[in-house]
């Protein structure tokens, strides 16, 4: 499906979900520029995410429901970092003590790219601190973009959390699908996420992209832009599932 011209920063369009009682739609977010289903138009709330070292990064949460099962797709601005952690070390003063020392000044100015680099790690393991049980644990990719899969089942109800988590452009995605026990794995919201250029155009990439080096050549258009000149499984991730 080609990607029709935005009037605004959001564009919903319907598509058809096989075996769901309700239409899902494709969404696309221009401003977090990227594409993903949703089986309603998702509610979009601004908040603060914390970093590992503790810099209160700016993100947007989309989110919605579908009877009793959730979907939510996180996006984390990491291009923030540096600034925010060189004004918590300007705060420090020269001394560093409204922060534990010299050494925690210093590694508030200097180590901003440890948050960079660890996002996609840091995210996973919050994910690993909830009340259940893991249950798979994966590298992905996504387009060729590199990230996480993790499956986990909840120990108080036995619902199934699936998460995956991306980092392109120093943005930071954590997408979330949790389904009832018994119910299928939400694949068809998990395996919609794509990425858009700024002008609204498919990315998708001829080798892996890891997030803090050179981005590799472009290979055709990615998710939502139709047939690309990609080789064949370019867009397959963890186990050959279609991305």
């Amino acid at each position: 499906m080609r990607l029709m011209p935005l009037v605004s920063s959001f564009l919903v369009l319907s598509l058809s979900g096989p075996a769901f009682a309700q239409e899902w739609i494709e969404f696309v977010s221009r401003d977090d520029r990227f594409t993903c289903n949703f089986p309603t138009q998702p509610k979009i709330a601004d908040t603060i995410y914390k970093s590992e070292y503790g810099a209160n990064l700016p993100a947007r949460v989309y989110s919605a429901a579908q009877g009793q099962s959730r979907y939510s797709l996180t996006v984390v601005d990491y291009g923030q970092a540096q600034r925010l952690h060189a004004e918590r070390a300007k705060a420090c003063g020269v001394s560093g003590e409204t922060c534990g020392g010299t050494a925690s000044r210093i590694g508030n100015e200097t180590f901003w790219w440890m948050d960079v680099r660890g996002a996609i790690v840091y995210a996973s393991w919050q994910f690993m601190q909830r009340d259940a049980k893991l249950t798979h644990y994966a590298w992905d990719f996504v387009d060729l973009i590199e990230g996480h899969q993790l499956q986990l089942t909840n120990n108080a109800d036995k619902s199934r959390t699936f998460a995956s988590i991306y980092m392109h452009e120093n943005k930071l995605y954590i997408m979330e699908g949790t389904v009832p026990a018994g119910y299928p794995e939400p694949g068809f919201f998990q395996q919609s996420l794509g990425w858009i250029d700024e002008n609204g155009a498919g990315i998708r990439y001829q080798s892996i992209y890891t997030n803090g080096f050179p981005a590799p050549p472009r290979a055709g258009r990615g998710r939502g832009q139709g047939p690309g000149t990609a080789a064949p499984d370019a867009g397959r991730g963890q186990g050959g599932q279609v991305r």
